[in-house]
């Protein structure tokens, strides 16, 4: 089976002397897994980057079998924040949950399309409560709402955060979550403490009942709000 789509890549790990097996999230296919021969020459290599948005051709002849990619750069996204470890580490942890949470070949096109947004925005100076309110949207999408709203008319405009309760979890949820709105007013505590809410609610509803490992990446990049 032959298919071309655009995608962004999630993961590559080597594969014999020059080749690379990598995942690809493609607003059609999902994410769709292939090998890339000559991954490791210097052309390939230069443009196969987490996070580049890529055009994939596909060559499958078995639908039970990995294919064999083509690739080409249609946007280099990971170079250009090479020096911004903030961002950088935004865009590996994204990926390693796409990577981690969404299943073989099913389209995902609001989150495909909210992931692209989030990469066209990310050089805006509110990124981070852009990359907070994907992670809100991945969840809803991958079947799990958080229901902050109706929790929007029982707090007082003073209050920055509400206390809680999910399936008897515990959470303290800054108000701008509720109300769906990013603050005026840059916070690291607010930022943390919605990092914090995402991390438990990805890790209680999908990555302990899978018995997945959750991604080192996504810990590493909370840690720069600590």
């Amino acid at each position: 089976m032959n298919w071309e789509d655009e995608c962004y890549l999630l993961s590559k790990r080597k594969f014999r002397e020059n080749a690379n097996i990598i995942n690809v999230f493609t607003p059609k296919k999902g994410k769709v897994g292939g090998i890339v021969y000559g991954g490791n020459s210097r052309k390939i290599r230069n443009y196969l980057q987490i996070s580049n948005k890529l055009i994939v051709f596909n060559n499958t002849k078995n639908e039970n079998k990995i294919g064999y990619f083509k690739t080409e750069l249609i946007k280099p996204v990971s170079p250009n924040y090479f020096n911004d470890k903030e961002r950088t580490s935004a865009i590996i942890s994204l990926c390693s949950l796409l990577n981690s949470l969404l299943p073989e070949s099913q389209p995902y096109k609001n989150v495909y399309d909210a992931f692209e947004e989030f990469l066209n925005n990310i050089s805006l100076d509110n990124w981070i409560y852009l990359y907070i309110f994907f992670e809100i949207k991945l969840i809803k999408e991958l079947g799990f709402d958080t229901n902050l709203r109706i929790y929007n008319k029982s707090y007082e405009k003073k209050d920055l955060f509400k206390k809680i309760e999910i399936d008897n979890f515990k959470y303290e949820v800054p108000i701008f979550l509720i109300k769906e709105e990013i603050p005026d007013n840059y916070s690291e505590v607010n930022i943390m403490k919605s990092l914090l809410f995402t991390r438990s609610i990805l890790s209680n509803k999908f990555f302990l009942p899978n018995n997945l490992p959750f991604p080192k990446s996504r810990i590493i990049f909370e840690n720069y709000f600590n």
